[in-house]
C-alpha cells in the first residue's frame, strides 16, 4: 500500500522492550509446559510400582462402612492435621506389629495416606505382604484430600493446617495453610 501512494515502505526493528516481553512470555510458557513441577499423577507414576490399588477422595468420602485409615507421615506431620479418626503409623519408624495388634481381620478396608501418596504405597506393599486383602492408598494422599475441600484435624478440632513437608511437596498443596516445621 505504501508504493501504491508512493511512499517508501518503513519497516520498524523490534524495540528492547518489545524483546523483553517476547522473552518473558516465552520463557512462562516454557515453564508451565514440560519444564515445570511434575503433575501429582507424573509423580505416583515415577515412584510408584501401583501395586497397592488407589482410592480418590470422592470414593473415599462415600464409603459407608469407614475404613481404617492409616497416616504414613512422621509423627510432626501427623501433630499438625490428619484425616478424622486416622492413626499415626508412620513411615522411617513403621511397625507391622502394631498394625497385626490392631487389626486381626485382614479382610478390614484400610486406607493409607501421606503427602501425596508415595511413602502411604511403601507401607501398604507391606500390609499387602502381610496378608491384608483390602488396602488401598490414597491418590494425592492429605494434600490432594484438602485440595477437595474435605476437611482434616488436630486434637479433635478441625483446622486449616497442613504441614506442606517441604517447598517442593508443598507446591502440590493448593488449599488450606502450609505448615514446614
Amino acid at each position: 500500500m505504501a508504493a501504491q501512494l508512493g511512499q517508501e515502505a518503513v519497516v520498524k526493528e523490534p524495540s528492547c522492550n518489545m524483546i523483553k516481553r517476547l522473552v518473558f512470555i516465552s520463557l512462562i510458557a516454557l515453564s508451565t509446559n514440560g519444564f515445570g513441577q511434575p503433575s501429582i499423577a507424573e509423580v505416583l507414576t515415577k515412584y510408584n510400582t501401583h501395586y497397592v490399588p488407589y482410592i480418590d477422595v470422592e470414593d473415599l468420602s462415600q464409603l459407608e462402612t469407614p475404613p481404617l485409615l492409616l497416616d504414613a507421615r512422621e509423627i510432626a506431620e501427623y501433630n499438625v492435621s490428619h484425616l478424622d479418626q486416622a492413626i499415626h503409623v508412620g513411615y522411617e519408624d513403621f511397625e507391622i506389629s502394631k498394625i497385626i495388634n490392631l487389626v486381626q481381620d485382614k479382610t478390614k478396608t484400610i486406607v493409607v495416606y501421606c503427602s501425596i501418596g508415595v511413602r502411604s504405597e511403601k507401607i501398604g506393599e507391606k500390609l499387602i505382604a502381610e496378608g491384608y486383602t483390602a488396602v488401598y492408598n490414597l491418590y494425592g494422599g492429605i494434600f490432594e484430600w484438602v485440595n477437595s475441600d474435605k476437611s482434616v484435624y488436630c486434637k479433635g478440632k478441625q483446622t486449616p493446617k497442613v504441614h506442606a513437608y517441604s517447598i517442593t511437596w508443598g507446591a502440590y498443596l493448593l488449599k488450606g495453610i502450609k505448615v514446614y516445621e
